[in-house]
């Protein structure tokens, strides 16, 4: 692992219009539901973009101290998730500005509009990162943990500053922090991935990842 960071763009990933849904809070949508999402999907279908930064770090675990050679963070619930991984992945990953104006514009003239560009944009930043993930999986030829992001259990929010610094990502993919912590674009992601010689579950709940108990989303995943 020589700590080389590297950047991939992606072709749109299929588009899962239950997510968007879900995502929306009408996991069972009525016509005029239905509507809506398909005026959406014609709004916004080909203003993302799919790109990603990441690299390759060794791992070595002590106690609540996950040390990746280039930094360390300090987290019992990341310790845990990737207790026994030879390797792990971190990155940063973006679908794009135009999604956000699309949002800010609808916010003023169509709030139905730009709830469902919201949820439009969750369900493509989620699918960019299954398929980043899954593309390491068979490129590595090796099992991967369940990804976890700053803000996960007890990952403090700030370690998003360890992650940009580390990976340069304003230069790479444009994806900037502000001072409160908040990443421009909004739908993009920085997350952690352990590589594993072991096959791992699928983990069909991302929640029991997560201590918030009153997240809206919270068994639905």
């Amino acid at each position: 692992m020589n700590n080389v960071v590297l950047t991939k763009t992606y072709p749109a990933p299929p588009l899962c219009e239950r997510e968007i849904l879900r995502y929306a809070g009408s996991p069972l949508a009525d016509h005029e539901t239905q509507n809506l999402l398909k005026q959406c999907l014609s709004i916004a279908e080909d203003k993302f973009v799919y790109k990603v930064c990441y690299c390759q770090l060794p791992v070595n675990i002590s106690e609540d101290i996950c040390d990746f050679g280039a930094f360390k963070v300090k987290s019992l619930k990341l310790a845990q998730n990737l207790n026994g991984c030879h390797g792990v992945i971190v990155f940063g990953a973006t679908v794009g500005v135009e999604i956000d104006r699309l949002i800010a514009k609808y916010s003023r003239i169509s709030p139905a509009k730009a709830l469902m560009l919201q949820a439009m944009g969750a369900e493509r930043i989620e699918a960019l990162c299954d398929r980043f993930c899954e593309d390491i999986k068979v490129s590595l030829k090796t099992n991967l943990k369940p990804r976890f992001s700053a803000g996960y259990g007890d990952l403090p929010l700030d370690t998003q500053k360890q992650i940009f610094n580390f990976l340069n990502l304003p230069k790479h993919i444009g994806l900037s922090l502000n001072d409160s912590l908040i990443m421009s674009p909004s739908k993009s992601v920085t997350a952690f991935v352990g590589l594993t010689d072991k096959t791992e579950k699928t983990v069909t709940n991302k929640c029991d990842l997560c201590d918030n108990k009153d997240c809206t989303f919270r068994g639905a995943l």
